[in-house]
């Protein structure tokens, strides 16, 4: 199965990476000066399951693609979807599938618009990871993993050929009959997580140790949960059981990276995570008081940031 990593960023080069050590045939889709660090130094990811230094990765550029790749596989962030989706159309040819792995819903509308639904899997991944000063692949704890399926819920030849392709590679790999449910879950969680630590500035122990700082986040937790039963996708108690032990262990460090991308000044997905979600929640009549400071928080940042990068 030939596969197209659009990205050799965090999530791109670690799941790239692992598959190349693997045998698999990926290459990779960057920009010119993420191509030039590759050929240069190899791709370079340094991980609590092992280090590996793959010496020049086989990487292309949008202009030499070709319509041959059987999959291709989206780690970008949100606000760079648009941009993404004009580099890779050339490499999808009449058998390719795409399996993005962005955070949230909406990049599903869009993709269903620019190849047709039956083109788009459901997927997300599970990994903390970021790119290092020296542009070196670091991933933050052990879990990594792949969720990924047709968003009917079938059980498809083509699904059981990916998860082939994509097992024995260091990372779990998990083909669902509930993908989309699981996005949703996934989506309640980050949401949560995002927007209170970012909100607050600080990791979840910080908030739990402040007067009031619990009901915040579990008030959050409850918008959410409530946008997402709306929707048709309630969380299951199993998730919602998980998402609050995790909220309200004390002293822990748990961020997101959302909060680490404001605290280096990066661009955020603001709209994509949670301007989407009160949308959501208006179209379901749900009413979302902190979710909507949680935004206006975002959006404030996001403002200055423009402000002080003219």
């Amino acid at each position: 199965m030939r596969v197209l990593i659009v990205g050799a960023g965090a999530i791109g080069g670690y799941f790239g990476g692992r598959l190349l050590q693997a045998g698999r045939d990926v290459t990779f889709l960057v920009r010119p000066g993420r191509a030039a660090e590759l050929a240069r130094d190899g791709l370079v990811i340094r991980s609590p399951h092992g280090d590996a230094t793959i010496p020049n990765p086989p990487a292309v550029q949008a202009a030499a693609l070709k319509p041959d790749y059987d999959l291709v596989v989206l780690s970008c962030k949100a606000f760079d979807l648009d941009d993404a989706i004009t580099s890779f159309r050339p490499g999808v040819g009449p058998r390719t599938t795409i399996l993005p792995l962005l955070n949230g819903m909406k990049h599903l509308d869009v993709l269903d618009a620019a190849f047709g639904r039956d083109r788009v899997l459901g997927g997300q991944c599970v990994i903390a990871a970021t790119l290092d000063a020296k542009r070196h692949v670091v991933q933050l704890a052990p879990m990594s993993a792949i969720t990924f399926g047709e968003r009917d819920g079938a059980m498809s030849e083509r699904v059981t050929q990916i998860a082939a392709a994509l097992g024995g590679c260091d990372f779990g790999v998990n083909a669902s009959p509930v993908i989309v449910q699981e996005m949703w879950e996934k989506w309640v969680f980050l949401a949560t997580l995002a927007g209170s630590t970012s909100l607050m500035r600080g990791a979840v122990g910080d908030i739990l140790a402040a007067p009031g700082g619990a009901g915040f986040m579990l008030g959050v937790l409850d918008e959410i949960a409530k946008i997402a039963a709306a929707a048709g996708h309630p969380p299951r108690q199993a998730a919602v059981d998980r998402t609050r032990s995790m909220l309200l262990a004390e002293g822990s460090k748990l961020t997101a990276s959302m909060f680490r991308d404001i605290q280096a000044g990066a661009r955020i997905e603001a709209d994509h995570v949670v301007g989407d979600l009160i949308a959501r929640g208006e179209a379901g009549d749900v009413r979302t008081p902190l979710l909507r400071v949680v935004y206006t928080h975002l959006k404030t940042y996001e403002r200055q940031r423009e402000i002080v990068s003219v």
